[in-house]
């Protein structure tokens, strides 16, 4: 049965804070902890996890605010749930953190912990068109975070990087194992003939994997394609058949293997013939394959905003998603910013040139932001030729005048084909002295531009993103992107994360950039701040206190 948990507002006659020195009071008190405690934990909504308990049956729930605050504290510091619990179990700050008076006073076990995790992932996959619980306590803790901090949203930046689940990097013989071998392991042992029962043996494994040559790959792989094969012809039509082992068996044959009728076999595919979302893990079926600037990386794709002003003391992750390694940059972005903007204040977004595509522009146009590349893919215009720029066209995209002020005779945009026409003066354009320059095309009534919007579109973007001073600062507005995402590899374990499969992936994501948001919130009230800047010094937020634990310390919010 879900119950609130408020107890923590109500202040005890007697807590282990009355029994510390004054001096480690005071140290207690300038620490991260009464931050945390006030401006998370207490702004943690429970009220959304109600739906993962029976709204009149059972026992009361263990205070969800403290499970979700153990889960930040672990992706802050990167615990594991080991290290978490014993910190739980011992460690003062970390309990008054969590609006505990006693050290001890209140159990959690293992169990506890291990099925609230349980129930949120369930709830992302058993509803993936729904927002998921961790992104919807993101939101409202970055809100919190904007309001007392007034850190300015209207610039931002962009940035993905690629990471990996709890897998390994198989090659395609100890995938074809792996799948093999867990869709076996749930067939009754009656039903194998004795080529498949031998599978299941540990020197099958030992002689498979580490005792075959590389000349003899390709045969052993043949080996394990003619043993799937030959499995699922066993249980075609049988219960067994509907089962997810099975099911991931048949697609790792499809996706690694065509059939020859004519010799009625499979047959390995090349390795260019294999698509890039096709299986990684036979524990991981969400996983998949892409290349990124030489770099191998077989799991998810993880795309971050954040704030970029110059004025701002620190800067705070504003969203994120994760998707598989094969979603393009395009497609995240073009996603992603419609609900940045309604979440934010977003005017400028910085990026670099694989974020590009003449789509992302016209989504930009639509959402009222200005996208600024550090780069642009697709071919470079012609030089010696006149930029479609210098032509002036109003919103509806229908040309007004050429490069040399004159005006169109006509222009029209149509919009099932994409293409702009607009006409002017033969007479006129014949005596222009730019006409070996202009993209013009002469007729015998008039001359004619014809052009497709995207090329337009694209134009207006080149321009944007080649202009000096404003590449030089969407260059250096960008880069701390990555900065932020090497942070949170580095200092949150963000590399390789310890779930597998996508709903799973997104939730601990999801953890992880709020501890990254926190950090910040702790470094801002504690005056680790970037610099002292006057539109930061001009506003400073006081921390609210509360009756139940004493003041925390606010700190200086600017160095010196």
């Amino acid at each position: 049965m879900f119950k609130k948990n408020d107890g923590h507002n109500q202040q005890k006659l007697y807590s282990s804070y009355s029994t510390l020195h004054p001096r480690t009071q005071k140290k207690l008190e300038k620490s991260w902890a009464p931050i945390f405690y006030e401006h998370v934990f207490r702004r943690i909504d429970e009220k959304p996890f109600a739906i993962l308990y029976s709204p009149d049956k059972g026992r009361p729930n263990f205070p969800v605010n403290i499970l979700l605050s153990l889960e930040l504290i672990k992706h802050i510091f990167d615990y594991t749930d080991e290290m978490l619990l014993e910190q739980y179990n011992f460690n003062y700050q970390l309990m008054y953190a969590l609006g505990e008076s006693n050290l001890g006073e209140r159990y959690l076990g293992e169990r506890t912990f291990y099925l609230f995790r349980r129930r949120v992932y369930e709830h992302t996959i058993q509803h993936p068109d729904q927002e998921d619980l961790i992104f919807g306590q993101f939101k409202g803790l970055l809100h919190h975070f904007l309001e007392v901090t007034g850190i300015d949203t209207r610039q931002q930046r962009m940035d993905s990087t690629l990471f990996m689940s709890n897998i390994k990097m198989a090659g395609r013989l100890a995938l074809a194992y792996d799948v093999l071998e867990q869709a076996l392991r749930n067939c009754p042992v009656e039903l194998l003939p004795e080529n498949l029962k031998e599978v299941r043996g540990p020197e099958f494994k030992t002689t498979l994997l580490h005792r075959t040559r590389s000349s003899q790959v390709p045969g052993r792989l043949q080996e394990m394609l003619n043993l799937s094969a030959a499995l699922l012809e066993l249980v075609e039509g049988k219960e067994l058949a509907s089962s997810p082992e099975i099911a991931l068996l048949a697609r790792f044959l499809e996706e690694q293997a065509f059939y020859d009728r004519e010799t009625d076999s499979w047959h390995s595919k090349e390795n260019k013939d294999i698509s890039a979302d096709s299986l990684q893990s036979a524990y991981d079926p969400d996983a998949t394959f892409r290349n990124k600037g030489g770099k191998v990386n077989k799991g998810y794709t993880f795309n971050l905003a954040e704030t970029c002003a110059d004025e701002n003391p620190v800067q705070l992750v504003t969203d994120y998603t994760t998707e598989n390694s094969s979603a393009s940059d395009t497609g995240m972005l073009q996603e992603r910013l419609p609900k940045i903007k309604e979440n934010t204040d977003i005017k400028d977004l910085y990026v670099d040139g694989g974020y590009y595509s003449q789509d992302t522009e016209k989504m930009s146009q639509q959402q009222e932001v200005n996208v600024h590349y550090t780069d642009m893919t697709g071919k470079a215009p012609d030089p010696e030729k006149i930029p479609l720029t210098e032509f002036k066209f109003d919103r509806n995209l229908n040309v007004l005048a050429c490069p040399k002020n004159h005006p169109s005779l006509k222009s029209n945009f149509k919009e099932e084909s994409g293409m702009i026409n607009a006409h002017f003066s033969l007479e006129y354009c014949q005596q222009c002295e730019l006409r070996e320059n202009c993209p013009i095309k002469f007729q015998k009534t008039s001359a004619v531009l014809r052009v497709n919007h995207k090329s337009v579109l694209a134009a207006h973007a080149r321009a944007r993103t080649f202009a000096e001073p404003q590449r030089k600062e969407a260059v250096s507005k960008r880069a701390a992107a990555e900065g932020s995402i090497s942070a949170i590899k580095r200092s949150q374990g963000g590399d390789k994360l310890r779930v597998r499969t996508h709903p799973k992936v997104q939730v601990v994501t999801g953890f992880k950039m709020i501890g990254r948001n926190i950090r910040q919130i702790i470094r801002y009230f504690q005056g680790e701040t970037r610099r002292c800047t006057t539109a930061s010094a001009k506003k400073v937020y006081p921390v609210q206190t509360v009756s139940a634990l004493p003041p925390p310390s606010t700190g200086a919010v600017c160095t010196s």
